[in-house]
């Protein structure tokens, strides 16, 4: 969730003392530096239209490549991504300027643009789609003569609708009940009936798209590790006995590539969003804590890397998408032909 400079003082549903509430997010909130708070902000707001323009850049290489069709679901993670760092991008300047909203539409544009819903929903569908596409490696490598005859197509593009309807809902289910407009200032994930209500929203946020998440990651790719280990020494003593076939050598290659690919992409997720996900959990389970300004944004700076960073490990693991890629640098354009003539 995202959150505003401009602090009120409110008093909290669930405490009997006032505290300080952000302008959007409703966490109390506290800033040593205003000036600082505001650059942290505008860092957060850079971090986002990089990660923008990195996921834009590796769907047009997905698409002209053609990859799209046989990733969808490393696709599908992009969209998301993107739509992410969108909602972040488009956000980030009402939460500068301070708005202040009032009546019915300002009650909306609190709750579609000031609460952060619509980076809510598409983190929500990644974290989804991150363990359908763990889940779909784990099955078409562990389990390669079960998912050759069992997995159709239509169930790998069917988690593509549940991970967006499934963030929505998500959104949706915490977003509107906690948020409201008061005094003109717009205040999501504050309202919640009690103090064990929050504690048990911030267990189960912590528990459902953390743990849940890594747990997934270790069981499916340490499961796979294993698989291809196994695989390696087979070939290997097939090819010490003279044995040779290039085309499974080419697709078991491809196979391992892709593997380390979302190894890496795990481990990533893993190392970025743990500070923010601690954070917020000691936050929710102690009710008389802030937030303080220019640690939230700090912490969440830091999760947005890895939104940025996911497209450049797809593009040098993925060849066809590299090649778009490098197709665009203005030098290599250049320099191609002259290698093609002195080929000649």
């Amino acid at each position: 969730m995202m959150s505003t400079e401009q602090d009120s003082t409110l008093e909290d549903p669930t405490e009997t003392t006032p505290v300080e509430i952000d302008h959007t997010t409703g966490s109390s909130m506290t800033s040593s530096s205003r000036g600082a708070g505001f650059y942290f902000q505008c860092a957060f707001l850079v971090v986002g239209v990089v990660g923008a323009a990195a996921n834009g850049l590796v769907l047009y290489a997905m698409v002209a490549s053609k990859q799209h069709k046989k990733h969808v679901l490393i696709f599908n993670q992009n969209v998301l991504d993107l739509v992410n760092c969108f909602f972040a991008i488009v956000n980030q300047p009402f939460t500068l300027s301070n708005v202040y909203v009032s009546g019915t539409s300002g009650y909306w544009l609190c709750l579609t643009i000031l609460s952060s819903a619509g980076s809510s929903l598409a983190y929500c569908g990644s974290q989804i789609n991150l363990a359908a596409i763990s889940v779909e490696r784990y099955l078409k490598v562990v389990h390669h003569t079960w998912a050759k005859k069992k997995l159709r197509d239509w169930m790998i593009y069917s988690a593509i609708p549940f991970a967006w309807i499934s963030g929505i809902g998500i959104t949706v289910a915490t977003i509107i009940p906690t948020t409201a407009v008061v005094n003109g200032v717009c205040y999501s994930g504050m309202f919640f009936l009690s103090k064990t209500g929050r504690k048990v929203f911030g267990i189960w946020d912590f528990l459902s798209f953390y743990v849940i998440i890594l747990l997934i990651f270790i069981l499916c790719y340490g499961r796979i590790l294993m698989v291809i280990r196994h695989q390696a020494r087979v070939m290997a003593a097939h090819s010490d006995a003279g044995g040779s076939n290039t085309a499974q050598d080419q697709s078991n290659k491809i196979q391992t590539s892709v593997i380390k690919t979302m190894i890496l992409v795990s481990g990533l997720y893993a190392v970025t969003w743990a500070p923010v996900f601690i954070y917020f959990l000691h936050y929710n389970l102690h009710s008389e804590l802030t937030i303080d300004e220019n640690v939230f944004y700090a912490l969440l700076s830091i999760a947005y890397i890895y939104i940025c960073t996911n497209p450049f490990i797809y593009a040098t693991k993925f060849d066809p998408v590299k090649r778009v890629l490098l197709g665009l640098i203005p030098c290599k354009k250049n320099t191609q032909p002259l290698g093609s003539v002195d080929n000649t």
